[in-house]
């Protein structure tokens, strides 16, 4: 922020936009005294952050009223949000106090000021901690002063959601290393968190930003590709809306329809995930057909979408596997609707999502609509759904046996987690991870039913405990009185509140347990040539992923049987564990140091390690994390370690730049090749490599099964430019379908 007198053209400018603000607030707000409380808040604040700048040079006014924007237009909250949002920066910027804030606009405006400076207090002064590498995060605590607000009052998470996303529009002005931390970050806990409460729109825009700094070759590559088939293909959108919108209205259906593409992120993450190119990807094209349900019908909302549902796939051929019921299942953050997929008579593959007007409302803006329609009347059966995730959240939140760098961890999976419907014998619907055993259900139901537990019963046929669920399934729980937890049961135990009550259950053995765990783990370090000390203690548990607060804690582990030590071996002979490094360590030239000032003071004299989770090559968008040592390993801008560990040391993420590879540096990777297989194929392609491009193949596995071959070549290559010339040159040989760069 800076400091420097408003001119007239920055006055208009904070107008403007407050107009627009106005505008959308008008048709939220129930009365004019709530509009005069909101216009209140923009004086007050529009006073306090008078000649004030952001790093882009606009008003610093700008910001929150963008917030606000966001807060009432795309999440759908009332006066007291929006005021809330105007004035979210006052305390922590300016000399003004709660207790003024209270004062003027009351305690419950007060009290949504007072979460989000909290927080932002949290994250802007991590950067000051003394001892940043010997305490737990500052942004782990961050995220736990977080979600603690989400027992207390979402709103201020979701005013949060929209700060975050304004920022995140807004983060060219950043310089690199902050942009990596807060985009880190984004990821690894506002998206899921968007996500986990309905707010579909905001989730996207973050995604879309996130690739776009991330990956900014293959967001321009993809968006390019979409504008192009957009051009060619509106014509036939149109054609297949036409007999949809004549025999809906004919039926008498009071609807509209929205067309949509997949958003840029989403094409690349199903790239990635599925090994699939742009052009695999057949569920392009999207159609929203929103109606609004008719109060006279003998038909409930629910058959209403059904009744859509038979007219349209009366005119197209759908396909069956792609059928997504969520009106009679609604997604456990609230999400209904009905979805299929369509075959057009030109040939392309349309998805239809059918929703009613407050389907849509609640898929648009989340919790905040589902709380208007309750206050409504209008009861879902899914709200139950929201209560459980946040009564399970507040349980994690209140464990005193978890830290806060473990809590971020087991919050991520939990708002990352995919979801499966199952049944009681008596029709009682139930949601569970979609990994879950039938253990898992059983401690899900009640923790005595899991502790008692000695076998199921899934769709009337008996089961053992380790059975792994499937989506539909009718499951029944078999007890018996003098049964307890047992330690095998760790071995298949998927969720973290089942896994949690066994192990608590055998903390009342924790010291002999720790012995033999300790012995197992000395044992096993004779056996391959080291000792037991503290840096292999560390070392061990940070690769086993034991938060561990003293030895004792991994070595209860190992004697549970919860840590395995099967590759042992491997690790302590690995580049992982050779001095202390992360990995073997270069100096410059591979990496110059950063034009930023800021970072150039922590780049100094620094020893870099090429990271070996995801293996970037010179010309790849990197970002680096500086460990305890010293060594900054450089990982892929997108890999998920890197995200995970950004996520909660921000302070630790540096900006490696490649500065060209040594005449003798090769690097190596993966190209996943798939196609339709001939004579000489095999030949051609490897001759292409070694002869054409002179490119050191290291291995390769190709196999074929009824005219489809499909495998993977391992390659030392000295930059980016270098594969992306021989994916292109491969791809064009004659039976190649598709060459993907994947992960060793």
């Amino acid at each position: 922020m800076s400091v420097s007198e408003f001119t007239q053209k920055d006055y208009d400018q904070i107008n403007k936009c407050y107009s627009e603000l106005k505008a959308a607030a008008e048709k939220r707000v129930k009365n004019p005294a709530e509009m005069k409380v909101i216009q209140k808040a923009f004086d007050f604040a529009n006073e306090a952050h008078k000649n004030v700048r952001r790093r882009s040079g606009d008003p610093y006014m700008i910001h929150p009223i963008e917030v606000a924007k966001i807060v009432v237009s795309d999440i759908g909250l009332g006066y007291k949000s929006i005021s809330a949002a105007l004035l979210h920066d006052v305390v922590e910027d300016t000399d003004y106090t709660i207790d003024d804030i209270r004062n003027l606009f009351g305690d419950k405006i007060a009290s949504l000021v007072d979460g989000l400076t909290k927080i932002k207090n949290v994250l802007d002064n991590e950067d000051r901690s003394k001892n940043k590498m010997d305490t737990e995060s500052l942004q782990a605590e961050n995220f736990k002063r977080i979600l603690l607000t989400l027992n207390d009052d979402v709103r201020v998470v979701l005013i949060k959601l929209a700060d975050r996303l304004h920022n995140c529009r807004t983060i060219e002005f950043m310089p690199e290393y902050k942009r990596d931390k807060i985009l880190s970050e984004t990821m690894f806990i506002f998206i899921p968190l968007a996500h986990r409460l309905g707010l579909y729109e905001i989730k996207s825009e973050m995604e879309n930003i996130w690739l776009k700094y991330k990956e900014p070759d293959a967001y321009n590559e993809i968006t390019s590709k979409i504008n192009e088939n957009l051009s060619g293909k509106k014509a036939e959108i149109d054609k297949f809306v036409k007999p949809i919108q004549e025999a809906l209205t004919t039926a008498g259906f009071n609807f509209f329809i929205r067309q949509r593409v997949k958003t840029p992120y989403s094409i690349w993450h199903k790239m990635q995930t599925k090994n699939v190119t742009f052009e695999q990807i057949y569920d392009l094209y999207a159609l929203r057909i929103v109606f609004t349900p008719d109060a006279n019908s003998k038909e409930s909302e629910r058959d209403q979408c059904y009744h859509i549902f038979s007219i349209i796939t009366g005119i197209y051929r759908y396909k069956p596997d792609r059928i997504r019921d969520w009106v009679k299942h609604p997604k456990s953050n609230g999400y209904e609707a009905l979805h299929c997929t369509l075959m057009g008579d030109t040939g392309i593959w349309v998805e239809v999502q059918i929703r009613s007007k407050r389907m849509d409302d609640i898929a648009e803006k989340g919790i905040a609509a589902h709380w208007t329609y309750k206050q409504e009347g209008y009861i879902s059966e899914n709200d139950s759904e929201m209560d459980k995730w946040l009564e399970k959240v507040k349980e994690i939140l209140v464990s005193p046996d978890v830290n806060a760098l473990e809590l971020l961890d087991l919050i991520h999976k939990d708002l990352t987690s995919k979801e499966i419907v199952v049944f009681t014998p008596k029709g009682e619907q139930k949601t569970v991870e979609k990994t879950s055993t039938a253990l898992d259900f059983a401690y899900q139901i009640h923790t005595e039913i899991g502790n008692k537990a000695i076998a199921a019963k899934v769709n009337m046929r008996l089961v053992p405990l380790s059975h792994t669920l499937k989506s539909g399934d009718t499951v029944e729980i078999i007890t018996a009185e003098n049964e307890h937890p047992k330690r095998e049961w760790l071995q298949f135990l998927t969720t973290r509140h089942a896994r949690s009550i066994v192990v608590d259950y055998f903390k009342g053995q924790k010291k002999e347990f720790a012995e033999t765990g300790k012995k197992m783990l000395s044992d096993q370090l004779e056996k391959i040539g080291y000792r037991m000390n503290d840096d292999a203690v560390t070392a061990i548990s940070e690769h086993y992923g034991i938060q561990a607060r003293n030895p004792e804690d991994l070595f209860f582990y190992i004697g549970l049987g919860t840590v395995k030590l099967n590759d042992l071996s491997t690790f302590m002979s690995s580049d992982a564990f050779s001095g202390g490094k992360i990995s073997k360590s270069w100096s410059f030239p591979w990496f110059r140091k950063t034009k930023d000032k800021e970072e150039e003071k922590k780049d100094k004299k620094s020893e870099y390690a090429i990271a070996t989770c995801c293996r970037p090559i010179p010309g790849d968008p990197v970002i680096g994390i500086k460990s305890p040592d010293g060594v900054i390993t450089v990982h892929k801008k997108t890999c998920p370690v890197a995200e995970s560990i950004a996520s909660k040391h921000g302070d630790w993420v540096v900006v490696p730049q490649w500065d060209g590879a040594k005449e003798d540096a090769y690097f190596p990777v993966r190209l996943n090749i798939k196609g339709v297989d001939r004579v000489g194929l095999l030949n051609e392609i490897s001759r292409f490599i070694s002869l054409v491009m002179g490119v050191n193949m290291k291995k390769i596995y190709f196999a074929a099964d009824e005219g489809i071959f499909e495998g993977y070549i391992e390659l030392e290559v000295r930059d980016k430019s270098v594969l992306e010339r021989m994916i292109r040159r491969l791809g064009s040989i004659e039976g190649v379908q598709s060459v993907q760069r994947a992960d060793i």
